[in-house]
């Protein structure tokens, strides 16, 4: 189960990553390195059709699921960006058909795909795929064994009405090098995420660091050299996010990671209820106080 299906956010990280990554602490830039890279998470958030401008999580039936604006429809869409009656999708359930997931658009209805207008089309769960219609963006996500239509709308109301992000000052004690130890073999385990869902991820290994003076250990999912943390802490419920943070960083040749905390932001599900973010593993729910990165969102979703 990667993590960029639940939460698609390496273009913007890892863009940062290098600059920030390569500074030495005592680099009069860091710290304003950090702040640019913030600013740029943030803007990534509000961008159209961004975490903010996901505004419905529809889950799919085997067989019909009609979708459009009428109320009475399986996907109910926003009155005035969508006709009624657009279309339909036919789900089919079952270990053989893996989710797969048909689109029929209503005659006289224009939706696009790819940039060209489609009349029905196949959606792969957790891909690009995607349906445009109008300003709305429809496409297929799985979370766990349940697959679901996510509706985007750089209109919707938590985008319009957002706070704006809090973060911890920037604290370069928070930055730390950490060595990777890879698995003899690489393990498989099961991801629960907020909605109660379980999938599967690999762990290659682990990194080992010491923060303020106390060894920690930290469980990867990886992709190639790409290295992806979900981890929870003491300030997780209070000051942070209950659920979980994430914090990206890559391999280096030498074996050796930096983990910049500075960097650590919250899941999507900090900001909105129709998103399915995974949870900890046992290894990563880590017993001290991470007081960097971002803070609780004001105003946050309940699930």
């Amino acid at each position: 189960m990667r993590l960029s299906k639940n939460f698609p956010r390496a273009a913007v990280l890892l863009a940062f990553a290098g600059f920030v990554c390569t500074a030495a602490p005592d680099d009069s830039g860091y710290r304003a390195s950090v702040e640019k890279w913030r600013q740029e998470y943030e803007a990534s958030l509000k961008a159209d059709y961004g975490w903010l401008s996901v505004s419905g999580l529809f889950w799919l039936h085997d067989g019909e699921n009609k979708f459009g604006s009428d109320p009475l429809n399986d996907i109910v869409l926003p009155t005035a960006s969508a006709p009624p009656d657009a279309g339909t999708f036919i789900f089919h359930e079952g270990e053989f058909h893996k989710g797969r997931t048909v689109v029929h658009i209503k005659p006289g209805v224009v939706a696009m795909m790819d940039g060209k207008r489609v009349e029905t089309a196949e959606l792969r769960p957790d891909t690009p795929d995607q349906i445009a219609l109008g300003d709305l963006r429809l496409l297929v996500h799985a979370s766990g064994d349940r697959y679901a239509v996510r509706l985007k709308d750089k209109h919707s109301a938590l985008r319009r009405n957002f706070a704006g992000l809090r973060w911890y000052p920037v604290d370069e004690s928070y930055r730390v090098t950490a060595r990777f130890v890879p698995y003899d073999k690489p393990k498989t385990v099961e991801v629960q995420n907020i909605m109660g869902d379980t999938g599967q991820m690999t762990v290659p290994g682990y990194v080992v660091f010491t923060l303020h003076g106390q060894e920690i250990r930290l469980e990867p999912e990886a992709d190639g050299n790409d290295f992806s943390f979900v981890f929870r802490d003491l300030t997780s419920g209070k000051e942070t996010y209950g659920a979980a943070r994430f914090l990206d960083t890559t391999l280096s040749p030498n074996g050796q990671v930096i983990l910049d905390f500075n960097q650590a932001y919250n899941p999507p599900c900090a900001y909105n209820p129709y998103t399915t973010c995974p949870l900890p593993l046992a290894q990563n729910r880590l017993r001290v106080h991470i007081e960097a990165g971002e803070k609780n969102y004001v105003g946050a979703p309940t699930h």
